[in-house]
């Protein structure tokens, strides 16, 4: 099969509409519920440092950026900890769970993270390849190098364990993964803002990645909880990737038997290649008002499961928006918005403009009866109403939908995407939308509000109501925020 034409029927085929559903099992298969652990068998373990010295978070977005920090075993150790680490551990009825620093559809976990890094006092002698381990807050050495690796930077590989995600959303999983990729980088980029380091997506073959961080050295996982490579990030000035011998090290069996979804391997197959990057967006975010630590935003970030029905200010809804563009990797992204109770802005149905090239092809692809009434900085009212129902309904009849102060669909710029970048620029539009994703989630925090990504939505009753004929535009990933009800039964307690 043509590799565009696996990525359409795929994406076709796990659309949500209103009386199908994607396939799943349509049950949770609590006796096969994956470990969401990776570990290595016989890995040295070594343990990292804890600090919650960080700067003010509104600091990370001026100008001038923070003084780079030293690579040691305290920053790297700092990195992972508010990108990747856990946040918290929540505890009800005698059950207990952890939440991590970086959002997850159904706080499943599919993604994981490998650092080749120079020598470093504490880790070892030599370079090394690790793997990080998020419930001790601690690297696995996978190997040691003989030849020395400039010591000014380091590359870290973010990969997706499929079968974590289709445990319990079936076909519709390898969307959710890849959204989740785009949050771990998201999450890893504001981390490398808080230390004063340059962080950037690699373009490189996604089966380079494979093979310099052992991904492809098939028999030490087992068939349905093989690593597909997402992304490469460089950090500093790291050099090219090293080669690398087969590992001794095998992958921990993270659940006891499994259900097979054939389209996993077709899509996951169909969207290898050489990674694109985007043209960047030009304007970049504003300075926000001072608020809290850099630290205290990332850890109390949360998933609202409830929202009360308040409103926001003006203010708050546009400084959300305005963060949206410290992703300025994500310029084929825009917001189709259901404004609820914003102050000073009528109900309705709004676009966010994100990339302003893009606003006369999105006015041709739409209804034409939209008024594009212009809000100023990228925000265009389309037309004037109640979209409470509407939302709700599009968001698989979910009222968090309903009872934010508003919520959206991350409309993207998708067959020019593809033709532009082939296959793997399906992988790519998610990770874009998932960037954006862990990005709002810390401005709502910072401001005293709650989010949460909707991945269950109707897609085709969403571009329909926009007016939507064909593929030009599709929308990949929902929001909502608003404040929380917070659900004062469940206990929080910290993680380390």
């Amino acid at each position: 099969m043509n590799t565009i034409t696996a990525v359409l029927d795929y994406h076709d085929r796990t659309k949500h509409r209103p009386h199908r559903y994607a396939q799943s099992l349509g049950y949770m298969d609590w006796a096969t519920q994956p470990n969401p652990y990776r570990r290595y068998e016989g890995a040295p373990l070594i343990p990292l440092t804890h600090t919650e010295v960080t700067p003010p978070y509104h600091l990370l977005f001026q100008n001038d950026g923070l003084p780079s920090a030293p690579l040691c075993l305290e920053s790297l150790s700092q990195l992972l900890r508010y990108s990747l680490g856990l946040a918290a551990i929540k505890s009800h009825g005698g059950s207990s769970w952890a939440l991590r620093c970086n959002a997850s559809s159904g706080n499943l976990q599919p993604t994981e993270c490998y650092i080749i890094a120079p020598a470093i006092l504490g880790i070892s002698e030599h370079p090394t390849l690790s793997h990080y381990a998020p419930r001790e807050h601690a690297l696995e050495l996978l190997h040691t190098y003989e030849k020395p690796i400039p010591k000014d930077g380091f590359t870290i590989a973010l990969s997706s364990i499929l079968w974590r995600e289709a445990w319990k959303y079936g076909e519709r999983c390898y969307r959710y993964c890849q959204l989740d990729a785009g949050h771990a980088y998201g999450a890893i980029k504001i981390a490398c803002t808080m230390l004063g380091w340059r962080c950037e997506i690699q373009s490189i073959d996604t089966k380079e990645i494979a093979h310099a961080f052992g991904l492809d050295q098939y028999e030490r996982f087992h068939p349905v909880e093989r690593e597909s490579p997402d992304l490469l990030i460089r950090i500093g000035n790291a050099s090219s990737l090293p080669s690398l011998p087969p590992l001794p090290y095998p992958a921990n069996l993270l659940s006891p038997s499994h259900h097979d979804w054939p389209i996993l391997s077709v899509i996951d197959e169909a969207t290898q290649g050489i990674y694109p990057l985007t043209k960047p967006l030009s304007a970049p975010r504003s300075i926000p008002s001072p608020s809290k630590n850099a630290s205290e935003v990332i850890l109390k970030r949360r998933s609202a499961q409830m929202m009360d029905g308040s409103g926001i200010t003006q203010e708050a809804f546009r400084t959300v928006l305005d963060s949206s563009r410290f992703c300025a990797e994500a310029s084929d992204v825009h917001f189709i918005l259901f404004i609820h109770r914003v102050e000073r802005l009528e109900k309705g149905l709004y676009a966010f403009v994100r990339k302003r090239d893009d606003l006369e092809k999105l006015k041709n692809a739409m209804d034409q009866t939209f008024i594009w009434e212009d809000c100023k900085d990228g925000l265009y009212c389309l037309q004037k109403g109640d979209y409470r129902g509407a939302a709700q309904m599009i968001s698989c009849n979910q009222e968090i939908a309903k009872e934010g102060a508003f919520s959206f669909g991350m409309l993207c710029d998708f067959s020019s995407s593809l033709e532009r970048n082939g296959t793997i620029g399906y992988k790519n539009l998610y990770h874009q939308c998932g960037m954006i994703g862990q990005m709002l989630y810390l401005e709502a925090t910072s401001l005293n509000l709650s989010a949460t990504g909707i991945g269950c939505f109707l897609d085709d009753e969403f571009h329909a109501l926009l007016g939507l004929r064909d593929q030009r535009f599709q929308s990949l990933y929902h929001f909502t925020i608003g404040r929380a009800i917070v659900d004062t039964r469940i206990t929080t307690l910290p993680p380390y």
